[in-house]
């Protein structure tokens, strides 16, 4: 997920509107552009004195910087608006495309760019607001910046297809959000999680989507689209769930959150089975179903 290599601060401009509504960068195009026709219609005043050299070079600069800028700074924004307007398209053609798709697999042919647009608009079919910041590089760093009324929650995509998802990430973010003070994140992966991470992420305002689950939220998501959304107040993202998600379960002897494990000995050596997190200190087992 590596950033790409900024070369101008026009192309900083640019990315910095696009990340907004495709209308609120038009609207600074043309708001722009009035204050600097206006600044750069304004007369010079002729230094009369030795003292009013300065002002008259100062007000020269400004109006030579205007008479520029009202044509270079719109055209920037509005080109800012129209990266916002199909990065906004693509979104939706993503949504529409996971969400017709009954395959499991759907998501194993995206990028990591597509796959990041397509988790935002996930979210946004939540209700969230959302700000996509880019991330830190391929492993690191918060991609999304969702927001709900007051509170502000963290999003870490994961386009990891080939090994599943481990607690250092789980782990990274976690302490991500202590430092920015957010009330919940999310780890989003098109593959899985170790048991390592769902044990960490269990009990903790942080929840881990893998890819059957973002699959299975898209697609509820999108066949309500129509209908009024129930009132949220939390990271409910997971908890809407398909039916069919499994959650973990209990387990029967202290209580603690268990972890898929599968049988290495025995009659049922192979066959996967719930284990308590908290082994070997207990050993409560649970058949899966």
């Amino acid at each position: 997920m590596a950033r790409r290599r900024r070369t101008s601060p026009a192309e900083d401009l640019m990315d910095v509107v696009a990340m907004l509504p495709w209308w609120a960068g038009v609207a600074l195009a043309v708001v722009s552009y009035l204050v600097l026709h206006r600044m750069a219609g304004q007369e010079v005043v002729a230094a009369v004195k030795p003292g009013e050299m300065g002002t008259m070079v100062t007000q020269t600069l400004w109006k030579t910087l205007a008479t520029f800028g009202q044509y270079l700074l719109p055209l920037i924004c509005v080109a800012g608006a129209g990266i916002s307007a199909w990065r906004r398209r693509e979104r939706r053609k993503l949504i529409a495309d996971v969400g017709q798709s009954k395959a499991a697999d759907a998501l194993d042919g995206m990028n990591w760019r597509e796959f990041e647009m397509l988790v935002g608009e996930a979210f946004r079919l939540q209700g969230y607001g959302v700000l996509e910041t880019g991330g830190g590089g391929a492993d690191g760093g918060v991609d999304l910046v969702l927001s709900k009324g007051t509170e502000k929650y963290l999003v870490q995509c994961k386009q990891w297809k080939a090994f599943k998802v481990g607690v250092d990430v789980v782990r990274e973010l976690y302490g991500v959000m202590a430092a920015k003070g957010a009330a919940g994140g999310f780890v989003v992966t098109s593959g899985r999680f170790t048991e390592d991470a769902v044990a960490f992420a269990s009990g903790r305002n942080l929840k881990l989507i893998d890819g059957p689950l973002l699959h299975g939220l898209i697609r509820q998501a999108r066949n309500s689209r129509g209908q009024a959304p129930a009132p949220q107040s939390g990271p409910s993202l997971v908890s809407a769930a398909p039916a069919d998600t499994p959650s973990v379960p209990g387990c029967p002897t202290c209580s603690k959150p268990m972890v898929k494990r599968t049988a290495k000995r025995g009659a049922n050596a192979g066959e996967e089975f719930w284990g308590c997190s908290a082994y070997p200190g207990c050993r409560g087992t649970r058949q899966i179903g």
